[in-house]
């Protein structure tokens, strides 16, 4: 049965999760230097992970590029921080439990059994991040 995403629970497995579009293997690293997931021609200097299915799930949706979302278990590889974009900008603490690391995190599994936002709760979500992005403040501190 799908797992359906609930906002600042901890997935079960614990693992760190990384929502994208890439088609990625099991062992393969992802690492910073490359073109941003949510922003086009941006280059990003961290790789995001988080230990929720929710925040996961928004990351798959909302990746830029074709194709179906993925969410990766991965496992970082040196020291990891809170991620300032949620915990600054959105919610005191953590309750997101979103991370980002400089240094490469490998992929130790994927979630193949998840269920996605409805297409009302994208769309919401799209309409209210280029209307940020319209009004100047869609700011990614990366």
């Amino acid at each position: 049965m799908p797992q359906e995403p609930k906002p600042f629970e901890l997935h079960e497995s614990g693992a760190y999760l990384h929502g994208t579009k890439a088609d990625l293997d099991v062992g393969d690293r992802l690492v910073p230097g490359y073109a941003s997931n949510f922003e086009d021609g941006r280059i990003s200097n961290h790789i995001y992970m988080t230990k929720t299915l929710d925040a996961a799930t928004w990351g798959a949706e909302l990746a830029l590029g074709e194709g179906n979302g993925r969410i990766y278990m991965v496992e970082p590889t040196g020291e990891i921080e809170d991620d300032p974009n949620v915990t600054d900008k959105r919610f005191p603490g953590n309750p997101t439990l979103s991370f980002r690391t400089k240094e490469p995190v490998r992929v130790i599994g994927e979630l193949v059994d998840w269920m996605g936002h409805t297409p009302e709760q994208v769309k919401a979500m799209k309409d209210a991040l280029a209307a940020l992005r319209t009004r100047g403040e869609a700011v990614i501190y990366d």
